[in-house]
């Protein structure tokens, strides 16, 4: 029990404090109990003067996560009287590495357990040199989505390498999950203690809370309709999911699908196998049949490399470094029989979840979730083929159910309701700005809003058009630009039409306007911010050096935001 006067600080101190500070400083709390538990006084302070005197904070980021957890962290470390270098891995002189002593790295895990873009060089230069780092102490935070299966992958690799080149892990690896806040703080608040006490930390501490399970909703298929318009390249379809309960989602977060398998592909792969269908195999440490884990648990189309050459061990066999469906990779290098095949399904990995951004708002659409899905088509080897999940979606029938879960998106949210936004989102880059157009209509939000679309043609690839046309019409929307790529001679993307329209963006950003991005990463994102610079170096008398640096301030002040894929 607090006394009354410390009773009443404390009061002050939550009532003045945000969601965000009222997390951390739960998180913080909790490391200083577990500290306690685990019989490690905390009778000092944590901002106490450190005997260490030098970190280094590194940090490897896609969405801007990792930088934003490292930054904090680096700002309390440096109250605390710590003389604290902070880098992107991207920045970092990785020369240095060898003469570092105390290094904390933020790593986020990508796609198919891979390192962001920005750490590629790092992740690969400590796993491909002969280096010696017995000076260095070290431990890494790793973000991830549990709902991936190589969850953490990238943070967990670099951990592991780390301590073979002989350096020392004084924290445990913490892996966080999408809501990471109060485990950061936690494993924060474990640093700092360790550098407290002398920086000689001993890693065998407390083992990794299990990730939480998302929940999971059913919802039922209310309107599945093909956007684009007779005679169009594309097949973009517009989803409507009535869900029965309660169903918490903001305008920036996607909902998560796992997919089935297509029932002919794994009848086709029992056949070729010859194992029966009802044989009871483990599969992640669950029973399943061999045709339910084939349908519903297990990938089998675009198995990664690491599954192939594990594949080509056990079945010994010479097989090139390649991506391959298990059906194909079963028809060209075949098991010698059943017994092999059941030997196979442990290298399997299971299947990822799919996201899709909600195109939806709560305030307008109650009790119901859009999404905007394009149905994947591409070929290999002269054969057409089609994305498992946007296939799958692209198919549903009204008043079919679906299970899904919602993915929250920290980042990638509306400012306050006066602040301006620009939307820049091409092809299906355009569903949260629908949603982020919805949420301001519905709650009569003040500030202004200018939407860059694009897509290949006007009359069959103008995706919400009616909508955006009333939200023009009506003021919701008081600027809107449209780049049609193919409806002339020389092609014309939304970064074009940024340009054209260079000097009242540039008034907007002076203004104070938050910019969002949308859609492809390469090349769109890419060109987006190429011209962005150029904005910002022609109209605010800038240099090269001077626009790029004042985009990254954007970013930095979360005013330019991007949601890529």
């Amino acid at each position: 029990m607090l006394a009354e006067h410390r009773l009443k600080a404390f009061q002050d101190l939550v009532t003045q404090s945000s969601r965000e500070e009222l997390v951390w400083m739960n998180g913080f709390i909790a490391g200083l109990v577990t500290f306690e538990s685990n019989g490690t006084s905390v009778s000092k302070e944590i901002k106490t003067a450190s005997s260490v005197n030098k970190i280094s904070i590194l940090f490897g980021t896609e969405t801007g996560n990792s930088k934003k957890v490292a930054t904090e962290f680096a700002a309390q470390a440096k109250k605390s009287g710590i003389n604290v270098k902070l880098s992107s891995v991207d920045q970092y002189r990785i020369t240095d590495l060898v003469k570092e002593e105390y290094v904390f790295l933020v790593i986020s895990t990508q796609g198919d357990g891979e390192p962001p873009v920005t750490a590629k060089k790092f992740y690969d230069y400590i796993h491909e040199q002969p280096l010696t780092l017995d000076k260095m102490k070290f431990s890494v935070l790793a973000l991830g989505d549990s709902s991936y299966p190589m969850f953490c992958k990238a943070g967990e690799d670099v951990d592991s390498q780390l301590n073979k080149l002989g350096a020392k892990c004084i924290v445990p690896l913490q892996k966080c999950d999408v809501e990471y806040t109060e485990e950061a703080a936690v494993w924060f608040s474990q640093v700092m203690k360790t550098l407290s006490e002398g920086g000689n930390g001993n890693a065998a501490a407390t083992p990794a809370k299990k990730p939480k399970g998302k929940k999971s909703y059913t919802g039922t298929i209310l309107t599945n309709l093909n956007l684009n318009d007779r005679g169009s390249n594309k097949q973009t379809h517009h989803i409507e999911i009535a869900v029965d309960e309660e169903i918490n989602y903001e305008p920036g977060d996607s909902i998560g699908l796992i997919p089935h398998n297509r029932k002919d592909l794994v009848e086709n792969i029992l056949t070729l196998t010859g194992i029966d269908p009802d044989t009871a195999v483990e599969f992640r440490k669950e029973r399943y049949t061999i045709t339910e884990a084939l349908s519903r648990k297990i990938n089998i189309i675009h198995l990664p490399e690491r599954v192939v050459k594990q594949y080509a061990a056990l079945i010994q066999q010479e097989i090139p470094d390649t991506r391959i469906d298990l059906l194909d990779l079963l028809r060209i290098y075949p098991v010698k029989d059943a017994a092999q095949f059941e030997q196979v399904i442990p290298i399997l990995e299971p299947i990822a979840p799919r996201l899709y951004s909600v195109s939806s708002s709560p305030e307008a659409h109650s009790g119901e979730v859009h999404i905007t899905v394009a149905r994947d088509k591409f070929s290999i080897n002269g054969e057409i083929k089609y994305g498992l999940c946007s296939d799958l979606l692209s198919q549903l029938e009204p008043d079919s159910t679906i299970d899904f879960y919602i993915h929250k998106n920290t980042q990638f949210k509306l400012p306050a309701a006066s602040k301006d936004v620009i939307m820049i989102g091409p092809g299906t880059g355009i569903a949260p700005f629908r949603s982020f157009l919805a949420e301001r209509d519905a709650t009569g939000a003040g500030g202004r809003n200018w939407l860059f679309f694009g897509d290949q043609c006007f009359v069959t690839d103008f995706l919400y058009q009616t909508e955006i046309q009333n939200w023009a019409d009506t003021g919701v929307l008081t600027n809107v630009h449209l780049a049609f790529s193919r409806d002339q001679q020389s092609k014309i993307y939304v970064q074009h039409r940024m340009l054209e329209y260079a000097a009242d963006l540039w008034q907007w950003i002076n203004e104070g306007a938050y910019i969002y991005v949308c859609g492809t990463r390469a090349p769109m994102s890419t060109d987006v911010e190429n011209a962005l610079i150029q904005i910002v170096q022609n109209y605010g008398g800038k240099s090269v050096a001077e626009a790029f640096s004042f985009v990254e301030k954007l970013k930095e002040e979360g005013r330019y935001l991007l949601d890529v894929y």
